[in-house]
């Protein structure tokens, strides 16, 4: 590019830049009206107050450590005592920054107003959508408390149905809770749906080479003498051929009934360890990775 087109192209963006600053300047906000809503003195005094602040959350965090280090068994107590005070805290810092900083005559007080209640609105949506959810739980009622289901991802009982959330202990003893509108796209699944039995399927393998109805029977039998099946129900069995990666197996599926779903790890425990000693001792292997001689003299493969 030669001397004479730089000029030129020095000359439009210069006209350019001209042509668009008055514009510019029409659409731009007025910063001076903006700027009349701060009191700059309010905000120099409101940094020893932020200062303050910080200083104090940082001594709450310290003596809360320390007491519950101290005493551990108030530790849920003193933390739910830390966790109060730390949130007084922000709010009160938060008032007096507000209220030193800002003029809260009537326009200011309607600019506030409208952005608190848009961020107000924005941050309640969920909450709103699980109040809506949690009224359709107590009228539709797909579970109930004392249920065991899987819902919201998570396999245990419902202790609680609350209007903004369900709590459930799973079968690892931990609480949790799950928001109500997770109902509106979760598959929920009831074990039992008010009942105290609930149905419990267990899964076994045997070889194809082994007697099939033998063990049907067998664990047929380990259900029945268990001290945690509910005998009023009848158990069903299935019997199939299934293939697996490098073997072919009889998959034995049993569905019995636990008397109390409390009960259904410790019923799943005492028939597996009953029928893993009956089929020990009837002779009864599980399965076993099967060969055959393709045609010609070939390799074999495994099947």
């Amino acid at each position: 590019m030669n001397v004479s087109s730089k000029r030129l192209a020095s000359l439009v963006a210069v006209a350019w830049v001209l042509c668009a600053t008055p514009a510019f300047a029409e659409e731009a906000p007025d910063l001076g009206k903006l700027a009349q809503f701060i009191r700059w003195g309010g905000v120099a005094a409101s940094v020893p107050i932020l200062l303050a602040a910080l200083f104090l959350l940082r001594l709450v965090e310290n003596a809360g450590d320390r007491l519950s280090a101290r005493f551990s068994n108030r530790r849920p107590t003193i933390q739910k005592v830390q966790t109060i005070v730390r949130f007084a805290l922000y709010i009160v810092a938060f008032s007096l920054i507000i209220g030193l900083s800002i003029r809260l005559d009537p326009t200011a007080l309607t600019v506030i107003g409208g952005a608190l209640a848009f961020a107000v609105g924005f941050a309640l949506r969920d909450l709103v959508a699980s109040f809506i959810a949690g009224i359709t739980i107590m009228f539709d009622r797909p579970f109930q408390v004392g249920d065991r289901v899987t819902y919201g991802g998570e396999y245990g009982d419902i202790i609680q149905i609350g209007l903004r959330s369900v709590r459930m202990n799973t079968l690892d003893h931990n609480i949790v809770t799950i928001p109500n509108n997770r109902v509106f796209t979760d598959v929920t699944a009831s074990g039992n749906y008010g009942a105290l039995e609930m149905q419990v399927p267990m899964d076994f393998y045997v070889g194809t080479d082994q007697d099939v109805e033998h063990a049907v029977e067998l664990i047929r039998e380990a259900c029945l003498s268990s001290p945690y099946v509910f005998l009023a129900r009848p158990i069903s069995m299935l019997a199939i051929p299934v293939i697996r990666e490098d073997y072919v197996a009889f998959h034995l599926k049993a569905r019995p009934y636990v008397f109390d779903c409390q009960y259904e790890e410790a019923f799943k425990t005492d028939v597996h360890f009953r029928v893993l000693q009956a089929f020990r001792e009837h002779g009864i292997g599980p399965p076993a990775v099967l060969h055959r001689q393709l045609a010609g003299n070939g390799p074999k493969r495994q099947h």
